[in-house]
């Protein structure tokens, strides 16, 4: 009540400090906006003039004594021409540049009275990732990872492998949207721009060698089916070795490795649904085989009994995240995997993890609720790290004074 009526009580102590400063710098006259730092400035030099001249009582005197008078605390007194501006204030700032090659180091010398220093940022952002591994306790696990802003994709690749304690070089990196999949992750890349477009998922191959059972089961990792499949042909054996060059073998009986997710409907209602799967083929199978096989794959999530020899396609194969997102394979081909688009896709496959193929398998709404009923996207588990993340992350970034001197000290290449 007292401001309002009286707005210039709590003016008047800012207004004299004004009147003040305008009689001895013409530069803070009138009503106009100052620096600050300007001003810091102006009154330490003024503090330092006034105070640091001793006047011709004081010179007079003569030095003074020891301990200065009676009564004033030790340190107080100041030899002629200094003031407690520069004892407290000033100091020097020393610049040391090495050469790299002969080690000459020259050294200059900056007095200052205040020094703006920098504040550090946060480096790191929370990014989740999905991992898709071949370990039952990792598979279709969510976690948390604190990502540097500056880093790549190699950089996160390393972090997937650490928590995944899978070789790094083993990890598929791609960001898969709800429609499918994205596009693939290269170890260049940076990481600013990873995980805004779609989730990220980490892929882990499967083993080089793996036997796959016949007659009927269900697949073991996979929630939301209980049915039986018949008639499938799964067994077939794999090479020992896994090295990432044998998927770029362009003859039939070369491997490959595969991405695969399924989608349902047209259009803007084109959804995807179930896990995204990743499997090695044989380049030379027919349609027919690598229908089987992805069906193989499925058979935790069917509702009812497939009969897969004779039927025909069930579905349409079209190739993701490459430069011809329109490609199909036909079912007519007698080795689809070898079409001169799946060889483009392996050759464009960025740096780090093993070379691949994306491939979208659309089903249409009739035999996908016959087969599989009102499935979703997978059931994904959220790890302890990602609230932990989340929460490190969303709180205000604080750091000490320290922290602001190692920045502004911090050696830098020239």
């Amino acid at each position: 009540w007292v401001r309002r009526k009286n707005p210039f009580i709590s003016a008047r102590p800012a207004r004299v400090l004004q009147n003040i400063v305008s009689k001895h710098s013409s530069q803070f006259r009138g009503n106009a906006q100052h620096d600050a730092l300007e001003f810091l400035l102006w009154l330490l030099d003024r503090m330092h003039e006034d105070l640091g001249a001793a006047s011709p009582a004081q010179q007079s005197r003569g030095p003074p004594q020891v301990g200065g008078p009676a009564g004033s605390p030790p340190g107080t007194q100041h030899p002629r021409g200094q003031s407690f501006v520069q004892s407290h204030f000033q100091a020097q700032y020393r610049s040391s540049l090495t050469c790299p090659h002969c080690q000459k180091q020259s050294n200059t010398f900056d007095p200052f009275l205040c020094i703006s220093l920098p504040i550090p940022l946060r480096q790191t952002r929370a990014l989740n990732v999905t991992l898709v591994l071949q370990c039952e306790r990792w598979r279709f696990v969510r976690v948390g990872l604190a990502v540097p802003l500056l880093g790549t994709v190699a950089d996160l690749r390393e972090m997937v492998a650490r928590e995944g304690r899978i070789p790094p070089e083993q990890v598929i990196l791609a960001e898969v949207s709800p429609r499918g999949f994205l596009r693939s992750l290269s170890d260049p890349e940076a990481l600013g721009a990873a995980g805004e477009a779609g989730p990220v998922y980490a892929f882990q191959p499967p083993p080089a060698r793996r036997a796959a059972g016949r007659g009927k089961g269900t697949a073991p990792g996979l929630a939301g089916g209980s049915g039986s499949l018949t008639g499938i042909e799964g067994s077939r054996l794999l090479p020992s070795t896994a090295r990432s060059s044998d998927c770029l073998h362009r003859v039939p009986s070369g491997r490959i490795l595969l991405l695969l997710c399924n989608t349902a409907g047209t259009g803007p209602q084109l959804a995807r649904f179930g896990p995204p799967l990743v499997l090695r083929e044989e380049r030379g199978v027919s349609w027919e085989q690598l229908q089987q096989s992805i069906l193989a794959q499925l058979r935790g999530v069917l509702r009812g009994e497939v009969r897969a020899q004779g039927t025909g396609a069930l579905f349409r194969i079209r190739l993701a995240g490459g430069s011809a997102p329109c490609t199909y394979l036909s079912p007519q081909d007698p080795r689809p995997l070898c079409h001169p688009a799946i060889d483009r896709a392996l050759q464009l496959s960025g740096a780090g993890g093993p070379p691949h193929v994306k491939l979208t398998v659309e089903w249409d709404m009739s035999t996908k609720e016959r087969l599989f009923g009102s499935i979703q996207e997978e059931a994904v588990q959220d790890a302890e790290s990602v609230r932990r993340q989340q929460q490190a992350h969303g709180q205000q970034h604080s750091c000490t004074l320290d922290e602001c001197f190692q920045l502004y000290t911090k050696e830098e290449q020239v």
